[in-house]
């Protein structure tokens, strides 16, 4: 799912996973009055519905998702004990793309979505081709041997040595393999703060 910039600057958050996204330069929404807009009013932003909206979009497109299987993880978070906005985050964070991109083997979700589906990736010994395994507690993903030399891993070595995982991760830099230790803590400041999760349950509770 290929994310264009122009929609990280018209919700006011860059959620396509580029280094140089062009709401880096330009943080105001696209088009001919874009800086002069106030950003959460106008279009899809002034009534509660818009807000909630645009909540929604923020954090699907962070994780590079389709309607029906976002949809599908609000769902399973709102039948899950506890609070459903964290646990969304926690469902979306075990995602083996999100786990690969966390432990710092690709340095976006979706380059990591793309390692994953070409099969470069390795879940407890067996090479796992769908992004969106869920990763249980002491699950090992690792890059596989066969392709640790190839051009994408090349300089992976150098980019670790200085890469710190989040604490629900334990990372082998020698080996290119980490484990997901236990639960994802949603208040971890890595994580999306900036996106409002209870609104994003209230939009699909209507």
């Amino acid at each position: 799912m290929r994310i264009s910039c122009k929609i990280c600057r018209r919700l006011g958050r860059s959620v396509c996973g580029r280094e140089k996204c062009a709401f880096r330069r330009k943080p105001y929404p696209p088009g001919v009055h874009g800086r002069s807009r106030i950003r959460g009013r106008g279009r899809g932003g002034s009534t509660e519905y818009g807000g909630q909206l645009r909540e929604k979009q923020k954090l699907k497109f962070l994780y590079g998702l389709r309607e029906a299987q976002f949809k599908n993880y609000v769902r399973q978070a709102e039948r899950a004990k506890g609070q459903a906005g964290p646990e969304l985050l926690r469902i979306l964070e075990t995602r083996l793309d999100s786990i690969v991109f966390r432990l710092g083997f690709a340095g976006s979700r979706s380059a990591a979505r793309q390692f994953v589906t070409h099969g470069h990736v390795m879940v407890n010994g067996r090479r796992v081709s769908f992004p969106s395994f869920r990763v249980k507690k002491d699950d090992v993903v690792k890059i596989r041997p066969q392709s640790s030399g190839k051009g994408m891993f090349r300089d992976l070595e150098l980019y670790l040595k200085k890469y710190n995982p989040p604490p629900w991760l334990a990372l082998d830099r020698e080996s290119r393999e980490g484990k997901l230790l236990g639960q994802v803590d949603a208040a971890d400041p890595s994580l999306p703060a900036d996106i409002n999760l209870s609104a994003i349950v209230e939009f699909y509770s209507r």
